[in-house]
């Protein structure tokens, strides 16, 4: 069963079709089902998931209004930052920064309006240039300098930005966003808030019914995991509630249909571009359109893993992050 699926189908009528679809999990799904219980319960109509311990900084760049940030650091070593995609929160790393924080000192965090950071300003535009401006205030507060940053769809855009601003020592972006024709931006568009949609409107019971068997995992994220039947039931279900919840959603897919996003090269910077080679949401021929405007990037395919190769492969997707950071900074 792909539930997700049914509401991407016809994502051209997505309110309609989501809510035929709660109406079907309610009717046929959660009669008589138990209550779950654990971190997939559900109190007062909302899933519960135990939330990870964040600390907070905010930076001001020059002529901006304050940026607050929510963020986890572990590890010690060489600056590393992550930045995860649309709709997601620091937690999509979970699995990774294990594997990462033994030889790096790893700063994963919540972009505004995403988690538990606080939305913009409505002052503070949304653009490449201004986030890397307040990015780079954040970095100075939590004093790091030029350190190693992978991002993940959004979070790859603006991680490719950073390198190119001279605040990136390496860049590892994972599917980044903004590589797309008119119709690939579209159809992207379309299963993310069809997605949204969904999640928003069905019962809390059905998600938390559904994320306890692999089938049902498959079910929920089938569309944007290359493997979701074995993500954890705890991921799932923190990972659809950040999308459900999160603040920035709608007015980062407005920024986002602004013309060309990125554009030049990166001189002088370690590139590295890993796609999932089962990504429904970004195809992975996009990555081609990366190498032809960066030309000394370095291509990595993910095997099997679909958009959020994070949850699918997490061994890979540290490696490649390794891997890129111990790239000289003269060579690609």
């Amino acid at each position: 069963m792909a539930l997700l699926s049914s509401f991407i189908a016809v994502a051209d009528r997505p309110g309609r079709t989501a809510r035929a679809a709660a109406a079907y999990v309610r009717r046929h799904l959660i009669a008589g089902q138990p209550q779950s219980d654990g971190a997939g319960r559900h109190e007062a109509g909302t899933v519960v998931v135990p939330p990870s311990a964040a600390s907070f900084v905010e930076g001001r760049a020059a002529g901006l209004g304050p940026v607050t940030v929510a963020y986890e650091r572990q590890g010690a070593g060489e600056p590393l930052v992550l930045l995860h995609g649309l709709g997601y929160h620091r937690q999509a790393w979970g699995a990774v920064v294990p594997l990462l924080a033994d030889s790096h000192d790893t700063i994963a965090l919540d972009l505004p309006g995403f988690g538990e950071s606080p939305d913009l300003d409505p002052t503070v535009p949304r653009d490449l240039e201004t986030a890397a401006a307040w990015l780079g205030a954040v970095f100075e507060e939590l004093g790091v300098t030029r350190p190693h940053v992978a991002g993940h769809s959004l979070g790859g855009l603006i991680a490719l930005r950073l390198g190119q601003a001279g605040l990136a020592r390496s860049v590892t972006a994972v599917a980044p966003a903004g590589f797309w024709t008119g119709a690939e931006r579209r159809y992207a568009y379309a299963m993310l808030t069809a997605a949204r949609q969904g999640v928003r409107l069905l019962p809390d019971e059905a998600v938390a019914w559904l994320a306890r068997s692999p089938a049902g995992r498959a079910a929920l994220t089938g569309t944007l995991y290359g493997k979701s039947g074995v993500c954890p039931q705890e991921t799932v279900l923190a990972s659809l509630r950040a999308l459900r919840d999160a603040a920035a959603f709608g007015s980062t897919l407005r920024a986002g249909r602004d013309g060309v996003l990125f554009s030049g090269d990166i001189p002088g910077v370690p590139v590295t571009i890993a796609w999932g080679t089962w990504d429904r949401v970004l195809p992975p021929w996009q990555a081609y359109r990366v190498k032809a405007m960066i030309p000394d990037a370095r291509l990595v395919p993910l095997p099997g893993c679909g958009h959020v190769p994070m949850n699918d492969a997490p061994e890979l997707v540290a490696r490649v992050i390794l891997e890129a950071a111990g790239l000289p900074q003269d060579a690609h």
